[in-house]
């Protein structure tokens, strides 16, 4: 098999597992947290410290790559990856999983910024527009069998495994990377934003621990507050070093052709609703309909499985229809099936959410395409690869900020609303004496059966239809505002994507756009 064949499975091994371990960990959500006695702050970093760290060094990535070799930084990569999940497989406790999920999300960038290089490098013509197809096929599949694989592993062999399983298969993409992987750099290279770097990340940081903590501390607390204000402080400095750089990390003159605005605001807005909201739909379908993990992966199939069915179509589509209606329209489905998940109640069984998943799930197919290649087609072919870098860091950033916006006004409203539930039940004293007065410190952490299993018959069911009615009426608070959020991306998606942006008078470069990323 010629080298290039093999450069196309360590890279796509390589992004399978990255993208797996997004999808994966959230079926297995509720079972961490019952291993490791998590509470809810910690289970929002489980997926916010990969995220984190996925973002901020995904474009420092590609700059030392491009300085020292692309094939280097992405071994470096699978290497941090591979050891970083055997930590996380072997966690016990909280602290331990979320610095090594970090760690993980590191390695992930590193993987993620070289591989459509390393693609690049290998293939050319006709071929690489199938190498890119079958990258964007793999990154499809991935998001598609996420859920179920996840469910399957974590029910059949424990959450553990979803690590585990990685450490084998990182080994053989290490492997074939050494030995059958050619190196590539940038001669123009000149250095890496190391400032840039630091500020952007430390703001990204800062607000995300902020709006993670500012239930405990108190919003209006002199941590938070401190906390906020240095995170705009951080990211007012990361803006005036970029303007200051000659090669900076981002290039925020990129950002004043409007479609290209547009397309990080797409990114943005469907990472920061819908896919923030897989957290809370996983612990609604487990820990509030007692489904198991592998149960509950089959239940987001509609979504997941009509996502990758309707991407291939929207791709034809870029072609033929202008792109700002499939990335707006993809937006509006998506806002629309968030909506049709806030007529949840407490009585309400997970059949509820079959329309809002379709939507959504059809929103997400028909926008991922397009958003792809607009990402880079509306800037010069030399600086896609940076194009495409922030249109990744934008969806993540999306992810972590998403989560912990919605987990601040989430904590607080199944608090209250269990508690108002309770009291209308007149259980309440029997609940609170149980609780030894840490009533909400329980409910936030989701540690119901801990009282629950306490209790007198009558109060237990009390409680627990309280906490359904809490949990549901906060769910569809947060519902609401990621609808919001998406129907505003949708908005200014129409109004800033525009033909007349794209390069070589509206003709993308096919050679350079992933079908399917």
């Amino acid at each position: 098999m010629e080298r290039k064949w093999w450069t196309l499975i360590a890279v796509s091994v390589a992004i399978f597992m990255l993208l797996l371990d997004i999808t994966v960990v959230n079926v297995a959500l509720p079972d961490i947290q019952r291993s490791l006695h998590s509470s809810f702050a910690d289970l929002q970093w489980v997926v916010n410290a990969y995220a984190l760290t996925l973002a901020a060094f995904l474009l420092t990535s590609g700059s030392v790559a491009d300085l020292i070799g692309r094939k280097r930084v992405f071994t470096l990569g699978l290497v941090v990856f591979t050891t970083a999940s055997a930590v996380c497989g072997i966690s016990d406790s909280p602290l331990m999983l979320n610095l090594a999920r970090a760690v993980q999300g590191t390695g992930g960038a590193m993987m993620f910024a070289t591989s459509l290089a390393l693609l690049a490098e290998a293939f050319h013509g006709k071929e690489r527009g199938t190498a890119f197809g079958v990258f964007g096929a793999v990154t499809g599949g991935a998001v598609a069998i996420g859920p179920v694989l996840g469910g399957v592993i974590t029910s059949g062999i424990g959450w553990e495994w979803i690590f585990f399983v990685n450490v084998p298969i990182g080994a053989v993409a290490v492997f074939i990377t050494l030995t059958q992987v050619r190196d590539s750099r940038d001669p123009n290279a000149t250095g890496v934003d190391w400032l840039g770097l630091i500020s952007f990340s430390a703001s990204l940081f800062l607000l995300v621990y902020a709006l993670v903590q500012g239930n405990e501390k108190g919003w209006g607390s002199t941590e938070i507050v401190a906390l906020l204000i240095a995170a705009v402080v951080l990211l007012a400095l990361f803006v005036t070093v970029e303007h200051m750089q000659s090669r900076p990390m981002l290039d925020l003159a990129l950002f004043r052709r409007p479609a290209f605005s547009g397309a990080n605001i797409v990114a943005f807005a469907v990472s920061s609703s819908f896919f923030a909201m897989f957290l809370y739909l996983t612990l609604y379908i487990q820990d509030v309909l007692g489904y198991s993990p592998v149960q509950a992966g089959l239940r987001f199939l509609p979504s997941t499985l009509l996502s990758f069915a309707v991407a291939p179509v929207a791709g034809r589509l870029s072609v033929r229809v202008p792109v700002r209606l499939l990335l707006g329209g993809g937006l509006v489905l998506v806002g629309a099936g968030l909506l049709a998940m806030t007529g949840l109640d407490a009585g309400s069984g997970w059949t509820v959410l079959i329309p809002g998943f379709i939507l959504a799930g059809s929103g997400v197919g028909l926008l991922n395409p397009p958003l792809a290649s607009t990402a880079i087609g509306v800037v010069p072919h030399e600086r896609s690869g940076m194009a495409s870098g922030i249109n990744s860091t934008f969806r993540q950033v999306g992810i972590a900020t998403g989560i912990a916006g919605l987990g601040a006004i989430f904590q607080h409203s199944v608090t209250h609303g269990t508690t108002v539930a309770l009291r209308a039940s007149g259980h309440a004293p029997e609940v609170l004496a149980s609780a030894h007065g840490q009533l909400a410190t329980l409910l936030e952490s989701g540690n119901v059966t801990q009282i629950a299993r306490t209790l007198p018959p009558a109060a237990r069911i009390a409680l627990e239809h309280s906490y359904r009615v809490g949990f549901t009426g906060a769910f569809t608070t947060i519902a609401l505002i990621a609808a919001i959020l998406a129907l505003t991306g949708a908005a200014l998606a129409f109004l800033l994507v525009r033909g007349r942006d794209f390069v070589s008078a509206g003709e993308l470069q096919p050679e350079t756009v992933p079908a399917a990323a």
